[in-house]
């Protein structure tokens, strides 16, 4: 009986998210022992320094790297991601396969909605592409930094006396939270993160007999989709600290629209492109995006911008 040993974060979502992959697996394969394993990162150890500082301690990402070291040690034999949270690059020995399904891409505010937050409203966010959008769409809003997982972020909503925060739908919805949505924010507005509501399926290379095993649960249209949205923020060389937003959709006839904003971090700029491509090519409709998007102006946004990007 084959035992495989999978990896994740400590959050309560991470746990939620490997339930969720491994429940399907479980029942085709009776026969298979998944054990599941959780890995402390950088960013869930210190949740008060600004994740541009946790993230050059570990020397990678604050969310993905001491994962992504126990998969190359082979003491784990998968690891369950938000993608999102990945960047956009594998470690050598390490792929991505493709998702299993994807929930819901966008972004909400819980607390209040848009329209409704008065003038000066504190609305809390621990990432750059929310601070944004959000002053893009009202440049009177104080935004107030905030770490944590769904649940604490939440909580600080009160505690911290916020007006809103916004989080992303796909979360809200796996831990059940769904009630605390106000408003689901528009996508032409707030483009979510690249991947985000998709998992990050992560697996070495030369495991060939995982590898076979999850070969039964990925969805190549949804795995075209996040390899475009990847491939857009691999050419612009940003990363989850930037104000990119990017979402890619197929389309009635298969093949694929992608979306894209990048916004200063005051929001009083913002650049824009909309292309589609053959589904069969998802990186290379990613990369002619990004290269519309520096044309319009994007590579000096992001330029004059990634120095202090550290929310």
């Amino acid at each position: 009986m084959a035992t495989f040993l999978v990896g994740s974060r400590a959050s309560a979502l991470a746990k939620t998210q490997v339930r969720e992959f491994l429940a399907p697996l479980r029942e085709r394969f009776p026969g298979t022992t998944f054990t599941h394993r959780v890995i402390l990162e950088g960013g869930d150890r210190d949740r008060l320094s600004p994740l541009s500082s946790v993230s050059a301690v570990s020397g990678g990402s604050a969310f993905s790297s001491e994962q992504e070291a126990a998969l190359t040690r082979g003491e784990v034999d998968l690891v369950v991601h938000s993608l999102k949270d990945l960047p956009t690059a594998n470690p050598d020995g390490l792929i991505l396969l493709p998702p299993p399904g994807r929930e819901d891409v966008r972004d909400a505010l819980c607390g209040s909605t848009l329209a409704g937050l008065r003038h000066g409203a504190r609305v809390g966010t621990g990432a750059a592409r929310r601070v944004a959008q959000l002053l893009a769409a009202r440049p009177d809003l104080e935004v107030v930094p905030i770490r944590g997982n769904v649940p604490t972020r939440l909580q600080k909503l009160r505690t911290m006396r916020l007006d809103a925060v916004v989080l992303a739908v796909a979360g809200l919805h796996r831990l059940g939270r769904q009630d605390e949505i106000t408003e689901i924010l528009p996508l032409d507005l707030f483009p979510p993160s690249p991947g985000q509501g998709a998992l990050g399926i992560q697996v070495r290379a030369d495991n060939l007999a995982i590898r076979e095993v999850l070969s039964t649960v990925g969805d190549h249209a949804v795995d075209a989709q996040v390899r475009a949205e990847r491939a857009l923020l691999a050419e612009l060389h940003g990363g989850c600290s930037v104000p990119v937003g990017a979402y890619a959709e197929t389309l009635p006839n298969g093949s694929l629209a992608l979306f894209a904003q990048v916004t200063s971090l005051d929001g009083r700029q913002r650049v824009t492109g909309r292309r589609s491509g053959p589904a069969a090519e998802p990186e290379r409709l990613g990369a002619a995006l990004a290269e519309e998007l520096v044309d319009l102006g994007a590579r000096a946004i992001l330029d004059g911008i990634r120095p202090t990007a550290s929310v």
